[in-house]
């Protein structure tokens, strides 16, 4: 390996290494999530040095980022081992990501829907009590472009517009875990989007609900705003099942 005798030569090399590091990182990480890997395969460094044509320490760096993620663990005598999926960081946004790029995404989708259910409707009535007027009107005018979008059929701006919808229910709960909860929700949002698991104009009723959610909360009324996410959340599980159905269905 080429050896660096200055500072500002290692600093030149610095964005090389990172794109290294994304991509040993990323292929991966997918390989771990889609099954390519299973549980129980051990990862040896010098083959992954060999595979990737990268430096030990990338392939270290690569091997500690995945560790963090719960995906491998040492083990004397054996190596770097494949842990199985009960041990992985489900709430890491790469790990979701990842997981949607695999062959089971509606699983995925299912589980994260599962968990939004349980939170969201509960974070929309936590903000009908704690949200600030300038936020609950802007909640209000952020329903009113999703609308126009969705109308329009414009489904980039739709999704950028739901994502930002969801985060800032959850931001006004004023509930830090919820909160926290926002980047797992754009991941599953954007997925849905990305492998064509949502229809591709919203439903009038979606629509209609989103502003509901809005407009309950700028009222206070948090009964309200609760059941209308209710609504949001079961109205995505039906599209997500008949697409799923549909997908599955043979061609005559």
């Amino acid at each position: 390996m080429e050896r660096y005798s200055s500072r500002g030569a290692a600093a030149q090399n610095a964005p090389a290494e990172a794109g290294l590091h994304a991509r040993v990182l990323e292929d991966l990480g997918t390989a771990i999530c889609g099954g390519d890997l299973p549980p129980g395969s051990i990862l040896n460094i010098d083959d992954l040095v060999d595979r990737y044509a990268v430096s030990r320490s990338v392939v270290r760096e690569v091997l500690r980022v995945l560790a963090s993620m719960g995906f491998i663990e040492t083990r004397r005598r054996v190596g770097v081992m494949i842990r199985t999926p009960d041990a992985w960081n489900v709430f890491d946004p790469q790990v979701i990501r990842w997981r949607l790029a695999s062959a089971g995404r509606i699983a995925q989708i299912r589980s994260i829907t599962e968990l939004r259910t349980a939170v969201e409707p509960h974070a929309a009535w936590l903000a009908a009590a704690r949200v600030g007027h300038d936020e609950a009107s802007e909640l209000v005018g952020l329903a009113a472009k999703m609308w126009a979008a969705g109308k329009a059929g414009d489904e980039e701006r739709f999704l950028r517009l739901d994502i930002e919808f969801h985060r800032r229910v959850l931001a006004a709960s004023g509930n830090e875990m919820f909160i926290k909860l926002q980047d797992l929700v754009a991941e599953v949002l954007s997925g849905r989007h990305h492998y064509h698991l949502m229809p591709h104009h919203p439903h009038e009723q979606a629509l209609q609900l989103h502003a509901d959610v809005a407009q309950a909360i700028q009222r206070r009324d948090g009964d309200r705003a609760r059941s209308a996410m209710v609504q949001i959340m079961e109205q995505a599980f039906d599209e997500m099942t008949a697409i799923w159905e549909q997908a599955a269905t043979p061609a005559p």
